[in-house]
């Protein structure tokens, strides 16, 4: 195949509004950084790029809750997240930063550019503003009702409760964040991408041009937004933090840009720009044919929150600003944590910081303990549907396949070379090569061709299966060689030779054959696992002293990787367990994080006018509703189920017999302290199975403004089993 001139690799940039967690490094952090590395392996002329995402309403929302400033918010986070991301080997050749003067000068430019060649348009509307504060209102300043869900707290661009995508005017009973009033409309001119002309190029490039090589949730997402028609898109906003709007030469718009910014959403991916820009000014590099040249290979790593933006308004932007577009877009699903969506706002999330404070510092493990995160994140990835991080799973992860499997094999194998072959490599007699030892090799070259081919397909977690799998070959090959077997047997006959001494020969090139495949398995594994675990691999080439070079992709599969008698290192062990204790201890660490938030939800606050509860359900019949069996029950018994922070076993007494019932009601009740309560059950409500656990029903709850859950339990008490009606 013709491969293209030149790489440029983007993973979405995150906000600098505070920490990341492990759903957003798994989300495009990591994928990207498997690929660029894969791609260096191959010396493949490669950028990536990335940076803090510092403009934006999350910013200055931020420092209202930490009572500093915007600038304060930035230049906080920016220093932390990049460290963060350099611990996890997540190896940009820039991490950059919006705030830098060359991207507000990139961005301006490119607004200008499209301004002035008549591809954006001006349109007068009303907006909300707070009479109060004396501002517009950016999206995130709005709360309300979601119309989807009925959640009281979604914000103005997207229900955080629900996922769905949202403009202020569809939440119900709005409110502005700044003064909890009721905003009023005001009018307001602003830029527009009007995105409705472009249809006919996205459905082409999309679904035409792209619809069998990219993953299906982004086609599939792609085309519901197209087919949805599209709208005009604003790219300005009034706000007194971001890229601000430049003075337009066009007559009679000049005197519309004061107050104004460049929306988020538009400048941040042009982002990608200026940080190639910078990269190529540190570099003594052009940076415009990563951006210009058809002999480039774009590919925007992401996850699906970022796929509208990617796919259908940036490369709108690029088209019109004449840049290249790109050839791809693995976007990744969402990574829940233990059983529930990952959520700042609720605490329920494990933060890289937090990760790399427990787990990577030399007395528990460093390094190694990187990788364990990345390989279980890769092993779990995201790729076709949401996946789910626990810590049981982790710990299994790194114990059963990393310690077991693949830090063993390579651990035998050099003891064994110590012990049998005087810590020498041992050279390869091909006359007495048996049928296993011509599978093992074939088996190397084998998983070359098919981690390179599922790599170039994004197929990363895949790939790294073949990787393992080879390990898992070369542990069940050294098994049915027994080489220690021979090695007592060479010992047993050592004076009962004949007087040319045929035996011992044969017997000691049998294990030289065995560990010389097995070493040079050994050397191929830190080549094919080098791109999802660096810090692996070149520890590997430490204790085969060998250079980082032989990390080089061509040579994978190769069986010269190292030379007849050269000395290895002694073996130190590539990955340690990881103790049921540490389990424990980061399962009550994120129990204790959520109750910390209910803590600070329980503290008296400012009173401020909330949005009324309304029904917002489509409407149905009367037969729908009857069809609901709702009976008074009693419980009897509560306790917490294992593991799950949310979730309550109950015993609830309907009178013609006592079911089991699970609730997610843990947070907000103490067991002992809802025994005698009276509750409403839905009792035909078909079994599922939460946590092991059989459920047989649903307790109704009533959720105030606040947040707080309350029983919808009869006045007075009457007998358990008794109708709702």
């Amino acid at each position: 195949m013709n491969l293209p001139q030149r790489y440029l690799i983007t993973a979405a940039l995150p906000y600098a509004n505070g920490l990341k967690h492990i759903g957003h490094l798994a989300g495009a952090y990591l994928p990207a950084d498997i690929y660029t590395r894969y791609l260096r392996a191959q010396k493949r002329d490669v950028v990536f790029v990335c940076g803090s995402d510092e403009h934006g309403t999350a910013i200055p929302i931020q420092a209202t809750k930490e009572g500093t400033t915007a600038q304060a918010i930035i230049d906080k986070y920016h220093p932390i997240i990049k460290q963060n991301f350099a611990h996890l080997g997540i190896s940009f050749d820039i991490y950059h930063r919006t705030s830098a003067a060359i991207h507000h000068e990139t961005a301006q430019e490119f607004f200008t550019a499209l301004n002035d060649n008549g591809h954006l348009i001006t349109k007068e509307t009303e907006q909300y503003y707070d009479e109060q504060a004396q501002s517009f209102l950016a999206d995130r300043f709005i709360k309300g009702t979601c119309p989807n869900c009925a959640y009281d707290g979604a914000y103005g661009d997207q229900c955080e409760n629900c996922g769905k995508s949202l403009s202020p005017d569809e939440l119900i009973n709005p409110v502005s964040t700044l003064s909890g009033n009721a905003p009023i409309k005001k009018l307001t001119t602003h830029w527009y991408l009007p995105l409705n002309k472009h249809e006919d190029f996205l459905r082409k490039w999309i679904i035409e041009e792209h619809g069998n090589d990219w993953r299906a949730n982004v086609v599939g997402q792609c085309k519901s937004w197209i087919d949805g028609g599209l709208q005009p898109r604003a790219v300005t906003r009034d706000l007194d933090w971001g890229v601000k709007v430049p003075p337009s030469k066009v007559q009679g718009e000049s005197s519309l840009t004061d107050g104004k910014v460049l929306y988020v959403w538009f400048d941040a991916p042009i982002g990608y720009i200026s940080a190639t820009k910078q990269w190529a000014l540190d570099n003594g590099k052009d940076w415009k044919p990563y951006w210009e040249s058809k002999d480039t290979k774009l590919v925007h790593f992401i996850g699906k929150d970022n796929i509208v933006f990617h796919c259908i308004i940036f490369p709108v932007m690029l088209q019109l600003h004449g840049n290249i577009l790109p050839e791809n877009v693995p976007a990744n699903e969402f990574m829940n944590l233990e059983g529930d969506k990952m959520s700042t706002s609720r605490n329920w999330k494990l933060e890289m910081d937090d990760y790399i404070n427990d787990f990577i510092k030399p007395e528990n493990g460093g390094s190694q303990l990187a990788d364990s995160l990345r390989y279980y994140l890769t092993l779990i990835a995201p790729e076709t549907k949401d996946s789910e991080f626990t810590w049981k799973g982790f710990q299994d992860a790194n114990n059963n396949e990393l310690v077991s499997i693949f830090g063993n094999f390579i651990n035998r194998a050099l003891v064994l070379m110590h012990k049998l072959c005087k810590g020498k490599v041992p050279p390869l007699h091909t006359a007495v090569m048996d049928e296993l030892d011509h599978e093992a090799i074939a088996n190397i070259k084998s998983t070359k061709e098919k981690v390179e081919k599922l790599l170039e397909e994004y197929k990363f977690r895949d790939a790294l299966f073949e990787v393992i799998n080879l390990a898992r070959i070369g542990n069940q090959y050294m098994q049915k060689k027994e080489p220690w077997i021979v090695a007592k047997r060479l010992s047993a006959d050592d004076g009962l030779l004949t007087l040319d001494g045929s035996k011992n020969r044969v017997d000691q090139q049998l294990i030289d054959n065995c560990l010389h495949i097995c070493l040079q398995l050994t050397a191929n594994l830190a080549v094919l696992i080098n791109p999802f675990l660096p810090f692996t691999a070149k520890k590997i080439c430490y204790l085969l002293k060998v250079v980082d070079k032989v990390l080089d992709w061509e040579n994978a599969g190769s069986m010269k990787l190292l030379s007849v008698g050269y000395s290895l290192r002694s073996p130190e062990l590539l990955f340690r367990k990881i103790e049921d204790e540490e389990i424990a201890q980061q399962l009550a660490k994120l129990g204790e994080k959520v109750e910390a938030i209910k803590v600070k939800k329980d503290e008296p606050v400012m009173e401020q006018p909330t949005a009324k509860i309304v029904s917002v359900k489509p409407v149905i019949e009367f037969d729908d509703f009857a069809k609901i069996d709702l009976k008074v029950g009693t419980i009897v018994a509560a306790e917490k189920v294992a593991k799950a922070d949310k979730l309550l076993k109950l015993q609830v007494d309907l009178g013609f017999e006592t079911r089991t019932i699970v609730s997610g009601i843990a947070m907000h009740f103490e067991p002992s302290k809802i025994i005698g309560k009276q509750v409403t059950v839905v009792c035909n409500l078909a079994p599922r199975k939460m946590r092991g656990i059989e459920s047989n029903g649903m307790i109704l709850m009533a959720e105030d403004a606040a947040g707080k859950l309350h029983f919808m339990n009869p006045e007075t008490a009457i007998d358990n089993g008794s109708g709702v009606s």
